[in-house]
């Protein structure tokens, strides 16, 4: 499949060109109601609304024909039919297909990728074997009782982007449920989250596609002896998400193996196994197919072409316009939704690790700017902490807010006539308004410029469709812009070196190992930070 360098498209010359004299948002009708209502989208039961974003109907042209140059459509249809796209032309890679739309493409009779959507589908069934079995009494504790608790023990994408699922659905939790994360090596971590629980009716589901992941492997060291210490057999308390045929796939081991792939990718793997499996638990089989459903759904709706009905698609090329053209280092993903507390930390893993590349697929280095950084937090506590910098920082910040129009629990209270989610829903388009509009004032500290882009996308209900929709539409945009820029979204080769160098000074800092070797370098560091 050939590719471009992003600078060579026609479109990029003629966004440069517009990108001189961007659209004032707050000038007169720079926010008029036509505007408002013009540029909105709406796909699945989510609204976008940008509006309150620096474009114009030319700029949206342009991005139209920089989606149509760059075939960013078909290069996505062609990831999810199997084309090989983790890879860097004449060197050392993956190479491998990119398939995690292939995880909820199991509705329909034609999957665009058959084989993978078959395994898919293999999983999917076990998963609900198994989950029936801790439903019906057939898989209990070596005292008949049943397991309410289950840790997933995973780091980065084996925990983020479950964690973040988790505990947007906690809503709906089956009755005795709940799931519990361990991820980071420090075993504070652990500790705290072992001494918490009732060991007997707790399951621990080890999560590592190599089965070798060295944190994973060292918590899971951890919990076995701590099981073993409370008189349990670990092999009863333990299931593994792991590739078949690894080191972990081991019955003798684990009570359960469930598999994940290598054309799947840590974090785009939240929709297979790496994140069913602890959501099955708590929220139970169904809840798991409606959230697939939700994927899939979108999964669809990015194949448009028309960037208008194509939300993923739309939001990528305007995060390209803010980034590219208009020289926005950064974007904030602020939820007004406490349950996406997590998403955000996600996102970034998500959107940093896949894009934060200067590498292109032909192995040059880039002459554009490539992935933002990526951050956030939930409203509307972040109103009282960094909004403002938002407001009146020299730093633009593109802002995209998420927000729902109904809360999850339906508890609420009325007070001087609106309830907390009018009021949480008030804040979100306050901010976004405010952001565009600005303010004039005698007082310079008490003026707002104005003119800082932001977007709302909105739906009724967090619900696990909802989530479903929400994220694949997140890894979709991600996606695009790795297309629009022609680098390798699907490799994270930048944490290895770290690993390496971690290595050698674990290897000095173990009694008896070591090739006698001494590492001056590794030596000062070790001693000057008191180790040996």
């Amino acid at each position: 499949m050939p590719f471009h360098d992003f600078s060579t498209y026609r479109a990029v010359d003629r966004l440069s060109q517009l990108a001189r004299n961007p659209h004032d948002l707050t000038a007169a009708n720079g926010l008029s109601p036509q505007r408002m209502s013009s540029f909105k989208s709406s796909a699945l039961g989510f609204d976008f609304l940008y509006g309150t974003q620096r474009v114009s109907d030319e700029v949206l042209t342009a991005l139209q024909e920089l989606a149509d140059e760059a075939g960013l459509v078909e290069t996505f249809i062609a990831m999810k039919k199997g084309a090989v796209l983790n890879r860097i032309e004449g060197y050392a890679s993956e190479n491998r297909q990119v398939l995690h739309t292939a995880s909820r493409d199991v509705f329909d009779a034609q999957p665009l990728a058959p084989e993978a959507a078959a395994k898919a589908k293999a999983e999917l069934a076990k998963l609900q074997v198994f989950l029936d079995s801790l439903e019906d009494g057939r898989l209990v504790n070596e005292r008949g009782e049943l397991f309410t608790t289950m840790v997933q023990v995973g780091i980065g994408g084996s925990d983020l982007g479950p964690r973040a699922l988790y505990l947007a659905l906690q809503a709906y939790r089956r009755p005795g449920r709940s799931v519990r994360f361990i991820a980071n090596v420090d075993p504070d971590d652990a500790a705290e989250v072992l001494r918490e629980l009732d060991l007997a009716t707790t399951l621990f589901n080890i999560v590592s596609k190599s089965g070798t992941t060295l944190e994973t492997r060292t918590n899971e060291q951890l919990i076995r002896g701590a099981l073993q210490q409370a008189g349990l057999d670990p092999s009863r308390h333990l299931v593994a998400v792991t590739g078949e045929g690894g080191p972990m796939d081991d019955p003798a081991r684990y009570h359960t193996s469930f598999y994940m792939y290598d054309y799947i990718g840590g974090r785009y793997s939240a929709t297979s196994m790496v994140g069913a499996v602890a959501l099955g638990f708590a929220l139970g089989y169904e809840a798991v197919i409606e959230l697939l459903q939700g994927a899939q759904a979108m999964d669809c709706v990015a194949e448009q072409t028309d960037i208008r009905a194509n939300i993923p698609l739309l939001m990528a090329l305007l995060g390209i316009w803010n980034h590219n053209f208009l020289g926005h280092a950064t974007v904030a993903i602020l939820p007004y939704s406490q349950a996406l507390s997590r998403f955000p930390a996600h996102l970034q893993q998500c959107d940093m690790e896949s894009n934060g590349k200067s590498v292109t697929r032909a192995g040059h280095p880039v002459q554009w700017q490539t992935g933002p950084i990526v951050w956030g937090e939930p409203g509307t506590n972040g109103q009282h902490a960094f909004y403002q910098l938002l407001h009146q920082g020299t730093e633009i910040v593109p802002a995209e807010f998420i927000g729902f129009r109904s809360s999850q629990y339906g508890a609420d209270v009325e007070v001087e006539g609106t309830s907390s989610q009018q009021k949480l829903t008030a804040n979100m388009l306050a901010q976004s308004l405010a952001l565009a509009m600005g303010r004039e004032d005698r007082n310079p500290a008490r003026a707002f410029p104005g003119n800082r882009p932001s977007s709302i996308l909105i739906a009724d209900r967090l619900t696990p469709r909802t989530m479903g929709e929400l994220l694949a539409m997140y890894e979709h945009r991600i996606a695009f812009q790795g297309f629009c820029w022609n680098i390798n979204s699907f490799d994270q080769e930048g944490v290895q070196l770290g690993k390496v160098l971690a290595a050698r000074l674990l290897d000095r800092m173990s009694a008896g190992r070591g090739n006698g070797e001494v590492d001056p370098l590794v030596e000062t560091v070790l001693r000057d930070v008191g180790l040996v």
